[in-house]
Order: C-alpha cells, then sequence, then structure tokens
C-alpha cells in the first residue's frame, strides 16, 4: 500500500471479496533527510495515508522496512546506469527485485498467499500448460504490464493484480463510494527518489567522480559544443544540448569511455535493430524466432518485430520499420496482442 488510490482500491476491493488483507508499506529510503527531503511516492504523508486507508477499510496494517534491498537493487543501479551511459527506469527494478521478491517472502511469515498490488495489467492461468499469463491492464492509457516483464512464474503465481480489469474513473469512483481518504489524490508522475526530477544533482551527489567535462560531437566526430558529464543526458534528448545550429540536434550515442555525446539530426535516431540482455521469457522461450510487437518505451507504440534468442539471456530483435530514438538501459517488452511474451534490457 503506496498510499495511493490504486493500491488503496485493490486491497479494498480484496477485503470486500472477503478475502483475509493485510497491508504493507514499504519504507525505502531514509525519510528524515537526504533526496527524501524533497517529498513525493513513499514519502512518510504518503505512509500516513496508507495507514488511514487500512483503517477505513478495517485491515492491520504494517511498514516494513527495505531501505537496503531498494539501496542496493534500484538506487545503485539507478547511479551505475547512467554513470555508463545508460538511462535506467528504476520502477522496472523495484518491481521485480523488491516488490515480488522481497516483499513476496516477507509475506509467508504472515501466512499470505498472495501479494497484490495496484498495477495496471491482468493474469491467467493457461489450464493445459499451468503457466501464468500476463496480460496489459484494461484501461490502456494506464496500462503498467512494461514494467512488469522480468517477473517470473513463481512472482506471477503469487501476485495479484485486483484492479487490472478496471478504468481508471471506475478506481477513482469506487474509493469515492467506499469513503477512502484518497480518493481524489493525485497520482505521483515523479520517480520516488528524485522527486525534483534533477536527476543530474542526485547523481552527483551520490557519485561525486560523475561529473565529467567533455565534448559534444557530431556524426563525423567533430566538436562543436562542450558538456558537463554524460550522465546530464539521455539518447533521443533535444533540449538542453547548449548548441545554436540552424537545425535541431538530437542526441544520438552517448560513449562515457570518451566523455563524448553524439549528436546529429532527428533522422539519424531511426534503428531497425536492437540488442537486449537479461531477457525473460514469460510465454515458453521461443526455440529460433518469434513475431511479436515490440515497445521500447513505456508511451512507445508497439512495433512489429521478429526476435531471435542468441542464448545466455541475450536477444536480437529486428523491426520491420526503423524505430525513433532506440535506447541503451530501457526495456524491450514482447507482446502478442496484450500478452506480455518476455522482454530485457536493451544493450
Amino acid at each position: 500500500m503506496s498510499g495511493g488510490v490504486d493500491s488503496s482500491v485493490a486491497a479494498a476491493l480484496l477485503a470486500d471479496e472477503g478475502h483475509e488483507v493485510v497491508g504493507l508499506s514499504m519504507q525505502l529510503y531514509d525519510q528524515q533527510e537526504g533526496e527524501a527531503r524533497f517529498g513525493g511516492c513513499c514519502s512518510l504523508d504518503d505512509l500516513h495515508d496508507a495507514r488511514r486507508v487500512a483503517a477505513a477499510i478495517g485491515i492491520p496494517h504494517y511498514i516494513v522496512n527495505f531501505e537496503q534491498p531498494f539501496e542496493t537493487h534500484v538506487i545503485d543501479n539507478f547511479v551505475r546506469e547512467y554513470a555508463a551511459g545508460r538511462t535506467p527506469i528504476p520502477c522496472a527494478h523495484c518491481n521485480s527485485d523488491v516488490k515480488f521478491a522481497t516483499l513476496a517472502e516477507r509475506s509467508v511469515g504472515l501466512g499470505a498467499e498472495r501479494v497484490a498490488t495496484g498495477h495496471y495489467a491482468r493474469l491467467e492461468r493457461d489450464e493445459t500448460s499451468g503457466r501464468v499469463r500476463l496480460r496489459r491492464g484494461l484501461d490502456r492509457s494506464r496500462d503498467q504490464s512494461y514494467f512488469l516483464f522480468s517477473l517470473d512464474q513463481a512472482q506471477l503465481a503469487a501476485a495479484a493484480f485486483p484492479i487490472g480489469h478496471l478504468e481508471k474513473t471506475a478506481v477513482r469512483a469506487y474509493a469515492r463510494e467506499r469513503g477512502l481518504p484518497v480518493a481524489d489524490k493525485p497520482d505521483s508522475q515523479e520517480i520516488c527518489f528524485v522527486p525534483d526530477q534533477d536527476y543530474a544533482g542526485f547523481l552527483a551527489r551520490r557519485a561525486p567522480g560523475i561529473e565529467q567535462p567533455g565534448a559534444i560531437v557530431d556524426e563525423r566526430g567533430e566538436t562543436i559544443g562542450r558538456h558537463g558529464g554524460v550522465h546530464r543526458f539521455t539518447v533521443g534528448q533535444r533540449k538542453g544540448l547548449g548548441i545554436s545550429t540552424g537545425a535541431p540536434l538530437y542526441v544520438l550515442e552517448l560513449r562515457p569511455a570518451e566523455q563524448q555525446v553524439v549528436v546529429g539530426p532527428k533522422a539519424a535516431l531511426e534503428r531497425t535493430e536492437l540488442t537486449a540482455s537479461a531477457v525473460n521469457w514469460i510465454e515458453p522461450e521461443p526455440t529460433a524466432r518469434r513475431r511479436v510487437e515490440a515497445q521500447i518505451r513505456h508511451r512507445h507504440t508497439p512495433a512489429p518485430a521478429t526476435v531471435s534468442v542468441l542464448g545466455s539471456g541475450h536477444a536480437q530483435v529486428v523491426f520491420d520499420e526503423p524505430q525513433l530514438a532506440i535506447t541503451p538501459g530501457q526495456a524491450v517488452v514482447f507482446y502478442e496482442g496484450d500478452v506480455v511474451v518476455g522482454g530485457g534490457w536493451i544493450d
């Protein structure tokens, strides 16, 4: 229970269906100092809201301290990825490595059979194979299946997404009808540990050596500007380059070893291929190639592609048509219709 309306309604729905529900909220970072001073998701106010909701529903509520696993699996990864010239997705790591790993283990001690969250996604079991299938949430504008691609079959079997079949408007309506105090609480839009959105400042505090100045170069390798660190940029970025030219320039590539930021025209962002590592297959792993719709960002429209298994958790994706700004560090998730086939991390 994060203190938001989605997880609050998930808990209320289960309780109203007659399940024995225990509310758990995760304390993910020091609430008194450091970056947490900005507030944001999972703040003290959010934990207080979660407790108020639990009282309104009539269920017990506990706060579990996950500062160490969150630091290790999410924050440290976030810093390493930016230092390596990649653009990470901390929410995906939080889901797989904290919520559905550490939290699932903790729930066993409470005698719980399922870990339910407020994600907009759906689950179903294949009666023939016994495998659990992950599907998009019914509300496509809120769908969060992209962030859940790395869950394995054991984690999916222990998961529940009570609001996955609802539209957001219906979730808020249910919260109002149920008298939940967070019915009209705004959704959190930022990364919880960088709520002021100053990624560069956060990274500089966490890794002081990351601020290495270097050259902004064009596609020919000629220097056309300077920068204060590759961690300040991401592939596809247009604003904030500090360069005045006759035509818009976009970040094409980051080269942290040389401290170079490569820029060029928008057309140069188009790519038809990518490779991915740490690939997880929710559906059975294909023996060779598989036709899918591949999604390279949360807000990207899935595009027809062919996935080839390379072995050792690697895969190659070849798109039918060029895609803009394929970004290392982001996830590529494979779909068949609304079913998540699998996914991996873009290299």
